[in-house]
């Protein structure tokens, strides 16, 4: 099947030779999916739906359709241990089907199913299949159409919807089994929207191996949420330097921020580094329109990206499939790339946009950090160039319009039942992992500490939007109220509040960070840890058990944490009621966490005040401008006016210019 469309004696096609693209795409590994049926953002529509886009193009008529072979022991051996191997191979087996969903839920966003090895050991096969053709020379360049991805999978752990490492697998054979090939070098190129921590510890101090990932980090806010994406990890020992992070502090980023990022790190270390074989993990989740990703690139931003690779390892290039979910993006940005590895005319775009201020100092600090290493990062940009900015995602509180929002959202609709998916599985923009409920936590072995815990009672002291009743009540019976993009699951102990009360408390209030998932770009409300005299918030207190005060701080932080014991147990509380007010980083799990600092304010009827912030540390950042200080957006804001209001604190605009002055106020 490489017959091109058409023959034109006068055409470009035959003013150079045909370049020979490999494509791998085999509908087994669609037998990889949720055990009950449930929807799941990481599902078989994701390669369905690029195979059928290539071939409505007729892009298999023009390429080398190649088959999917499993992977073989020894080579995933290579990089993962025994007992991962051993798991992924047997748990789709009968002697698992009683237990399969609870091994699951010991990790970090991970489902298995009766077809979930084969799935596996495919798509790692199907890795070291279109990688060993080319550096060979059979093919020029290659795309592997696989799940599940891999790049999150560690030497010992599956998580982030990966199973098998396919990258780290595929590379590791060329360097280590296929020393006749010559390729000595290579090059992996992670775009996808988070952070590739798998493959990064994998060669962390191999120097045969420069790993490049550009990603959504925000100070260790986002999935895979730990400091392992930050700039500041270049590798180790003979690996030092080969290891590159590119960390995004906000979301929003497009076309422009990358291609900032190819043009003043990617590229000038490529040239350096001079790779033989470069390996994408292509996850399309950064693309415009993708539920998970929340940034901006279109397919023509792929194709760019990928058509100034091109430039090296004489066109030896291979893309695997990682991550991915808005259906229409994903298919549309693979198609965009196999047309450039055929050599076709980039498709039509713009990049007349600018990069954010952030984008120019997250490359800033890479090129600093790095340059010992790579000398042609070593010069300063100049201020001419770094100068052409896009303005900060600043969200006006008074605006009356949507628009912001909606812009947010990006040209490609998010399909309703992508939208009710990420309500039940996963909220990769925050944490670490939630899937797993409220309701299945409180029935797992942990009811000798909830019993204990559901006899203590505490005032939970709150600040921003959990001022307006209705909306602390999601925490509590679960859902969602207006403006919410998303419900909440609830406690597993649905009793309201037993008493209400108003306090105002020397702590400031102020707004930072510029997006969640609950309620879309802007910031939202923090306290500043440390009391001030001069400063004065309204705080609405509800008397809840300890063991309901512990789903709120699940639920605020959507951490990972062992589901047979609280996060903030009898011990934390009689520590950090033990001396004045003060406060109390509650679980080393929650430390980076936007809410892991658990705050005491003192007492009410002889009932400990608690509240929960930010950390000191967190605080120094806001203050600093490391972390972004942003007004809320609309519906948030609303939200907190509803709560004084209806509280009887404050008349609706004393409460506006409330929110106003805190959001405005200096540090």
């Amino acid at each position: 099947m490489e017959v091109a469309d058409g023959v034109d004696s006068q055409s470009k096609i035959q003013q150079r030779r045909m370049r020979r693209v490999g494509l791998l795409y085999d509908e087994r590994m669609c037998k990889h999916s949720t055990p009950d049926g449930g929807q799941h953002p990481e599902n078989p529509d994701r390669i369905k739906v690029i195979w059928n886009k290539l071939q409505a193009a007729a892009i298999p008529q023009r390429c080398v359709i190649l088959g999917a072979k499993e992977a073989e022991d020894k080579h995933i051996l290579s990089v993962h241990s025994k007992n991962h191997v051993n798991l992924i191979k047997n748990i789709s087996s009968k002697q698992f089907d009683s237990r399969r969903n609870r091994v699951a839920s010991k990790f970090n966003s991970i489902y298995f199913n009766e077809g979930s090895s084969e799935a596996a050991y495919l798509a790692a096969g199907s890795a070291i299949e279109v990688t060993e053709r080319v550096a060979k020379g059979e093919l020029d360049s290659a795309v592997a159409i696989i799940r599940p991805p891999g790049h999150h999978a560690e030497q010992d752990e599956a998580m982030g919807f990966c199973l098998y490492n396919n990258v780290a697998i595929a590379a590791r054979f060329l360097l280590d089994e296929k020393p006749e090939l010559g390729i000595n070098k290579i090059l992996i190129v992670d775009w996808d929207v988070h952070h590739g921590n798998g493959t990064q510890k994998m060669f962390w101090k191999d120097p045969r191996v420069l790993f490049f990932s550009v990603h959504r980090h925000e100070f260790g806010s986002f999935y895979p949420a730990t400091d392992d994406g930050f700039y500041t990890m270049i590798g180790e020992g003979p690996g030092a330097g080969y290891n590159i992070n590119v960390p995004w502090e906000n979301g929003r980023c497009g076309d422009a921020d990358y291609f900032a990022v190819w043009d003043h790190i990617l590229v000038p270390v490529a040239k350096e580094f001079n790779p033989d074989l470069i390996i994408v993990s292509a996850g399309f989740d950064a693309a415009a329109g993708d539920p998970l990703g929340g940034c901006r690139v279109t397919p023509y931003g792929y194709a760019v990206m990928l058509k100034k690779l091109m430039d090296f390892a004489h066109g030896k290039i291979v893309l695997a499939l990682e991550g991915g979910y808005n259906l229409e993006s994903v298919a549309n940005s693979v198609l965009a790339c196999v047309e450039v590895l055929l050599e076709d005319d980039p498709i039509h775009g713009s990049s007349e946009a600018y990069p954010f201020e952030s984008t120019w100092s997250v490359i800033q600090a890479v090129r600093q950090k790095l340059s010992s290493f790579w000398p042609s990062l070593a010069d300063e940009l100049p201020d001419k160039l770094t100068n052409k900015k896009a303005p900060p995602a600043a969200y006006i509180l008074t605006s009356s319009s949507d628009s912001e929002e909606e812009d947010y959202e990006a040209p490609n609709a998010i399909s309703k039942h992508l939208e009710e998916v990420l309500q039940d599985v996963i909220e990769p923009l925050s944490k670490l992992k939630i899937n797993e409920s409220i309701q299945d936590h409180a029935a797992s072995n942990s009811n000798t500490w909830r019993s204990e815990l559901s006899k203590v009672d505490v005032w939970y002291a709150t600040f921003g939007s959990n001022l307006w009743l209705k909306r602390f009540l999601c925490y509590v019976e679960g859902g969602q109220v207006e403006g919410m993009k998303k419900p909440y699951l609830g406690s597993g102990d649905k009793t309201p509040p037993k008493e209400i009360m108003w306090k105002t408390f020397p702590h400031r209030l102020f707004f930072g960070r510029e997006f969640t998932h609950t309620w879309g770009p802007g910031g939202v409300a923090f306290l500043n840890p440390k009391s001030n005299i001069q400063d004065k918030t309204y705080m609405c207190l509800y008397r809840i058990t300890l063991e309901q005060f512990n789903d709120v701080l699940v639920q605020e932080n959507v951490a990972s944490f062992a589901t047979s014991s609280p996060l903030f147990d009898l011990a934390a509380l009689n520590s950090v009621t033990s001396e004045e007010p003060h406060s109390l980083q509650v679980h080393t799990e929650l430390k980076r966490c936007w809410y892991g600092n658990v705050v005491y304010l003192g007492k009410e009827s002889n009932i400990p005040i608690l509240t929960m912030t930010c950390t000191q540390s967190d605080m120094e950042g806001f203050k600093s401008g490391e972390l972004a200080v942003c007004a809320p957006a609309k519906n948030y804001a609303n939200s907190i006016v509803r709560g004084l209001v209806e509280g009887k604190q404050l008349s609706q605009e004393a409460a506006m210019a409330y929110i106003q002055e805190a959001s405005t106020k200096p540090l």
